[in-house]
């Protein structure tokens, strides 16, 4: 699919789709099916010095559902276990046989000159495309002074940054934490360092839940839990608001993620401001396969749009972001009723009286509306079962 090409930083993207630094990249064998699969390319699963330990708790995964329907997903999971050797011939072996896939080397180090250092030197030599520095892993890591520890402090993150483009011979992203209180403040001082991208967003510092049998939160384990680190569909808001935030102060490339599970999803970061999108939650839930699905929705729209590829439609939403002061304030929407719909069961008019300005009554089966005090919030329409309230 010709259309779906991309070219960031000199990198040739064959489509826009990667693997994010995760369980799904976490061995050569894997990355090998998901790049026979059709993905454009992978972020390897983060790689350390040898001797950073990696020991794992038991399970490592909890998730917020609806019945079978997976909203969101808490793990606890640390980082790769493979050596730094393993992995020189992994990349390797998997550019040799998928020449065209990209490889973006996800890599994490204390906070030391040079063992971050050592191992950009290192992965120098390999065939790796790119590099992706871990400022943000949410659990685990931050007790050991790395991972999000590094990423909420903008001083340490643009020290680090420094010392590996100071001897990086391939484009340096750095993959930022949404756990800060200013995103931004964090992507321009990297950017000042010297970053050539950005990625946003990692995982979401969460607590899934607590069983109120035994009281103990999930994941449980061995009685014990902890925070952990959360993705999945619940998360998009969270990773779209970043990237526009991002894009919004800055020029560089962004690697979009956090949340996307469709073709739709991708377009939005794509309108938002990334240039390419990493995806991890959906395939861990579905699989590799999915990638047929977001290639073909994703030409088709570009296709239906005119547009001849992402870069053209990247940041096409970026025009019609406004402060709130800046928003049109003259104009109100107000409720109207398809009477064909309504099944008057007046959920809308029991929320509007307890949750807003109390301008719906329900009158011989009909809904009536007070448009002098209605504020054309818009909430009866979205708790409207039937979907028989549109704003007008």
């Amino acid at each position: 699919m010709t259309i779906l090409k991309n070219s960031v930083l000199g990198i040739q993207f064959e489509n826009p789709f990667l693997l994010a630094s995760a369980p799904p990249t976490a061995n050569i064998k894997s990355i090998d099916l998901a790049f026979e699969k059709g993905w454009g390319g992978a972020v390897l699963k983060t790689i350390t010095p040898d001797n950073l330990e990696m020991i794992e708790a038991s399970p490592t995964y909890a998730t917020f559902k609806d019945g079978h329907k997976i909203y969101g997903f808490e793990n606890i999971e640390l980082l790769s276990h493979l050596t730094v050797k393993e992995w020189l011939a992994g990349i390797r072996f998997l550019k040799k046989k998928h020449p065209t896939k990209i490889i973006i080397a996800s890599i994490m180090a204390p906070v030391q000159k040079e063992k971050w250092q050592k191992l950009v030197k290192t992965f120098n030599q390999s065939p790796c495309d790119a590099f992706e520095l871990n400022f943000s892993c949410p659990h685990g890591m931050p007790e050991k002074g790395i991972g999000m520890a590094i990423g909420t402090d903008a001083e340490i993150s643009a020290q680090i940054t420094r010392w590996v483009t100071e001897v990086a011979k391939k484009p340096v992203f750095v993959k930022l934490s949404p756990n800060v209180t200013n995103i931004v403040e964090i992507a321009k001082a990297v950017e000042k360092a010297g970053a050539d991208g950005i990625a946003a967003i990692n995982t979401v510092q969460s607590m899934m839940g607590v069983d109120l049998d035994t009281f103990v939160p999930y994941p449980s384990v061995n009685g014990k839990s902890t925070f952990g680190g959360y993705s999945g569909r619940a998360i998009k808001p969270i990773g779209l608001r970043c990237v526009a935030q991002i894009r919004q102060a800055s020029k560089l490339p962004i690697l979009g993620s956090g949340g996307i599970s469709t073709w739709q999803d991708a377009a939005e970061y794509i309108a938002l401001g990334a240039d390419v999108v990493q995806i991890c939650t959906e395939v861990m839930i579905n699989g590799y396969g999915i990638i047929d699905s977001l290639k073909t929705g994703l030409a088709d729209y570009l296709k239906a749009k005119k547009l001849n590829g992402p870069k053209a439609l990247k940041n096409k939403a970026i025009p019609q972001l406004s402060s709130h002061e800046k928003l049109s304030k003259k104009k109100k929407v107000h409720p109207t009723v398809d009477k064909a719909l309504c099944c008057q069961c007046g959920k809308c008019v029991k929320i509007c009286q307890e949750s807003k300005q109390g301008c719906l009554t329900l009158v011989k089966g009909r809904i009536k509306l007070n448009k002098k005090c209605c504020v054309g919030c818009s909430l009866c329409s979205i708790v409207c079962p039937q979907k028989a309230i549109r704003m007008k």
